[in-house]
């Protein structure tokens, strides 16, 4: 185990609490003596005493170990608050509807947080029918590529991996789409919303702040 319960967790999940060490202590079975011990980073609970005190502090094992707060923000399900975890070590891509504690190879994930896209990173996005087609302007070497394209909706998440020496595009059915992601092995993930009138352009974007004000006007048109 690599992590590990600190002190400085037991005495912020106690005062949240509103307990005193002795409180803790006798819920615990233990001294107040020992408690302090644990809090001033003087030594740590026994591995059997993991269970019990994330119990008594209504928490998780895991939230208990890394220190994290986790709460079930996701209980209508919306897809549109998903989140995606990529593994540096060996690009396993996790996919979480909200907040999570995620490890991959012994390495704790960060949520990628979509940047908007930019003359490096720019998409196209065509309405053919019921799909969008996407198309990123992006090499696709060994080296630099993109990993994953996904289409978001409140009910749904739509995701093609892709790979390097194959094709940076994509296909989605549109039903309810409201955000295309798409993650660049070295620069992270970027991310657009379609906005009708400008989704189905014949012609990819030449001008990245061209196409951000185009939206805005597009937005305000079709709102």
């Amino acid at each position: 185990m690599n992590q590990y319960v600190t002190g400085a967790v037991i005495k912020r999940l106690r005062e949240k609490n509103q307990m005193t060490q002795m409180q803790f202590a006798d819920r615990l079975g233990v001294s107040d003596k020992t408690v302090s011990k644990w809090e001033t980073g003087k030594g740590y609970p026994d591995i059997t005493l993991l269970e019990p005190i994330a119990a008594i502090f209504r928490v998780s094992v895991t939230e208990l170990i890394s220190g994290n707060d986790i709460r079930n923000e996701n209980v209508s399900a919306n897809m549109m608050r998903s989140k995606f975890y990529v593994c540096p070590i060996c690009g396993n891509v996790i996919h979480t509807m909200g907040e999570a504690v995620v490890q991959c190879h012994g390495v704790s994930l960060l949520p990628e947080c979509a940047e908007q896209t930019d003359e490096q990173h720019m998409i196209f996005i065509e309405r053919i029918e019921d799909e969008y087609y996407v198309r990123i302007d992006h090499e696709m070497t060994k080296e630099h590529y993109i990993s994953f394209v996904a289409a978001l909706s409140k009910d749904e998440v739509q995701m093609v991996k892709l790979y390097p020496e194959g094709n940076a595009e994509a296909r989605f059915k549109i039903r309810g789409v409201k955000k295309i992601c798409f993650f660049c092995n070295r620069d992270g993930m970027f991310g657009i919303e379609p906005v009708k009138g400008i989704d189905d352009k014949e012609s990819g974007y030449d001008n990245a702040e061209d196409r951000r004000e185009l939206e805005k006007t597009a937005a305000v048109i079709f709102k």
